[in-house]
């Protein structure tokens, strides 16, 4: 008896030890992996509260608000640039989400003939260079009259942003039951009623990173803003973009803080579905 109590207090004590191990090794991973992410930021931040910084010194030799004040006063046009590429990012999120869930559906759940060729097509516009296809669309969008304004910006948005949205919901629909819907159907619930509390449910998860993907992709688009915005909607990149062609270091480092922030936001807002373990199994998110 004592020496089986000795056996399990020594594997108590053994796992315990391997516990810690592997606890030390994961905290060790996310600490390099946050340094690694927030080591390039930190010049940046310094840039904007400097007012003077001059190698060889390390730090600035003089300090002061002056970014940050330009950034938030009236007269600068960061803050109707930020409102700008908020509105484009959200509506490009909602529009390519629209449209995405049932594409990712019927690629998910369904097989059918042509199905490949469907596929390449969705991916097409990853392969082929952006500049090349907004070119083309740009003469049409002049003839709607689209062009310069915020509904052609995120219409031509759509393009890079589909083509992920719509392969994460296909991967989310492959492990998708419908079977659930046909049993709330069958107890007498309508279609919105079963989309509403069947199915939104499970593909949360994947909504998420879906939607995750489509705001970090229009968040940062630069080229085909300014050719379909034609100058006219002014989006943090383009802004960014000018500020650093005027060697203005500190106004640069304010708004790429700015600009980054958002972004850190949503991913902290959705790195919990970024682990694996809410995706959909059998149509049940865990």
């Amino acid at each position: 008896m004592v020496l089986a109590g000795l056996r399990e207090v020594a594997a108590e004590g053994g796992s315990r030890a391997l516990w810690r191990r592997r606890s030390l090794w994961r905290w060790l991973a996310i600490g390099l992996l946050l340094t690694w992410l927030i080591l390039p930021l930190v010049p940046l931040v310094i840039w904007s509260f400097s007012f003077s910084w001059f190698f060889p010194s390390t730090l600035p030799s003089r300090w002061g608000m002056r970014a940050w004040e330009y950034a938030f006063s009236p007269t600068a046009s960061v803050l109707p640039a930020l409102w700008d590429t908020i509105v484009i990012a959200g509506g490009t999120v909602f529009l390519s989400l629209l449209i995405g869930v049932p594409a990712g559906r019927a690629l998910g759940l369904h097989v059918f003939r042509g199905k490949r060729i469907v596929e390449f097509l969705v991916i097409a516009p990853t392969i082929v260079p952006p500049l090349a296809v907004v070119l083309g669309i740009h003469v049409v969008f002049i003839r709607l009259g689209l062009a310069d304004t915020v509904i052609g910006v995120i219409l031509v948005h759509l393009i890079p942003v589909l083509p992920y949205v719509t392969l994460v919901m296909t991967g989310v629909f492959a492990n998708y039951d419908p079977e659930f819907e046909d049993q709330a159907r069958s107890l007498g619930a309508g279609w919105v009623r079963t989309i509403w509390y069947v199915m939104l449910p499970a593909i949360f998860p994947g909504l998420m990173v879906a939607g995750l993907f489509a705001f970090l992709i229009s968040w940062s688009q630069y080229v085909i803003t300014l050719l379909i915005g034609g100058g006219q909607v002014q989006t943090l990149p383009l802004l960014l973009y000018s500020f650093a062609r005027s060697g203005d270091n500190a106004l640069t480092g304010a708004l790429s803080v700015i600009f980054i922030l958002p972004g850190l936001l949503m991913l902290l807002l959705t790195s919990r579905f970024l682990t694996g373990r809410n995706q959909v199994i059998g149509g049940i998110g865990r």
